[in-house]
């Protein structure tokens, strides 16, 4: 075909006779030229650097004392010693063929953060603070409000509204704070996010100077910090909380009203339904004492109206973990003498024919046989309707 093609196109224009033939012209053009052996090496070029020399280069670049430098910063250093063995593209081609064009510099990795745990089994032992914004008057005017918080309790212990944001001002709070709640020296740790008043120089020196441990949370892990988010979180979302205050003393006043209600009248879902303040002030035992007693009458008044039979108020957690461990630890509480007195009061006005239609049964202790208000707790009598003493709430 290609003769046939090479003779008649002596005559006619080869893509006249392409074109006739069904024959695109490339393809003549393509068997013109001699096969090339593909097995055949490239040529090397007289320019290129010697295997030697590039074993040369690439021993220079990665020796002790260029190791940390790129190959620019080695170029120049050798180039001011009177040095010369390749250009700087040259180089990164030879550390390309090794897989070592990447970041050769040594640097320093700050340690790896930690996540706390952190547990409280009563109050002031541990508090978080953290800073939220409340919009001003302007587009751009802002009111902060610094807030600490017993994870314990939910009470707030201390709070500060200003026009600005800094260590001093968060100095002062956390010393009024630690003052008005009799904090003793290794007593207490203050966990906050990393946020530049929380890490200043200031807070850090009074916290040492008070015995208050610090902990922060991870960087970016807002998760960390729940307790206070939570309570930012009530504040912003109650009905009356303005768009924009008119001005800081607008601002402080609403302040004021919201935490005298989150404090002493807002019950809190992981307290068992009692206020920060019945629980950081240890009131606990009263209110649960009241509680069982209005149950306790509304049972004698209609058994039939609870099937799994005498209700027991919801208890506040004797222990609050922010990060609990991965793996569970125990927590062991001392039953205090409160709580005792608690257990025969629900028990005193509870006759046998009571108890029994409860499920509870007769207790296995010889000296509790009667099921009178003497049964104490650690016979393990079904009758008293109470929750395990320890009650541990958990927060990730």
């Amino acid at each position: 075909m290609r003769a046939v093609i090479e003779s008649v196109g002596q005559c006619v224009p080869l893509t006249k006779v392409c074109a006739a033939i069904g024959v695109p012209r490339s393809t003549l053009y393509r068997q013109r030229k001699p096969p090339v052996d593909k097995l055949q090496p490239p040529r090397r070029s007289s320019r290129a650097l010697s295997s030697a020399e590039k074993a040369t280069v690439r021993e220079v670049l990665n020796s002790e004392r260029f190791v940390d430098l790129s190959p620019r910063q080695v170029y120049g250093t050798l180039l001011d010693e009177g040095e010369y063995y390749c250009s700087i593209s040259s180089m990164y081609r030879i550390l390309d063929e090794y897989g070592e064009v990447n970041e050769r510099r040594r640097q320093r990795r700050h340690p790896e953060c930690t996540r706390p745990e952190l547990l409280a089994t009563g109050p002031n032992q541990v508090w978080s603070w953290d800073i939220t914004w409340l919009r001003g008057p302007g587009r751009w005017q802002h009111y902060y409000l610094y807030v600490i918080v017993d994870i314990f309790s939910r009470y707030v212990v201390g709070w500060m509204l200003a026009e600005a944001e800094s260590g001093d001002l968060a100095e002062q709070l956390i010393g009024e704070a630690c003052r008005k709640q009799g904090i003793e020296r290794d007593h207490l740790t203050l966990h906050a996010d990393r946020g530049a008043p929380m890490t200043a120089q200031t807070v850090a020196q009074l916290l040492e100077d008070l015995g208050v441990a610090k902990s922060h949370s991870r960087p970016y892990t807002s998760d960390d910090n729940p307790f206070s988010e939570a309570q930012f979180k009530t504040m912003k979302y109650r009905p009356d909380y303005p768009a924009r205050f008119d001005s800081l003393t607008h601002a402080r006043t609403w302040v004021i009203a919201f935490f005298d209600w989150y404090n002493n009248q807002h019950r809190h879902s992981n307290l068992g339904l009692m206020t920060p303040a019945t629980v950081h002030w240890g009131m606990t035992d009263q209110v649960t004492v009241q509680r069982q007693q209005v149950l306790s009458a509304a049972y004698a008044a209609h058994p039939e109206r609870f099937v799994k039979g005498m209700p027991t108020p919801p208890q506040a957690p004797d222990a609050v973990w922010l990060n609990p461990p991965l793996t569970a630890v125990p927590v062991t509480t001392t039953e205090t003498g409160a709580h005792t007195e608690a257990i025969s009061a629900l028990t005193g006005d509870l006759s046998g024919a009571q108890v029994a239609s409860r499920g509870g049964g007769p207790c296995p202790s010889p000296t509790c046989a009667a099921l009178d208000a003497t049964c104490a707790p650690e016979h393990n009598c079904l009758s008293l309707g109470l929750p395990e003493p320890t009650n541990i709430a958990r927060v990730n």
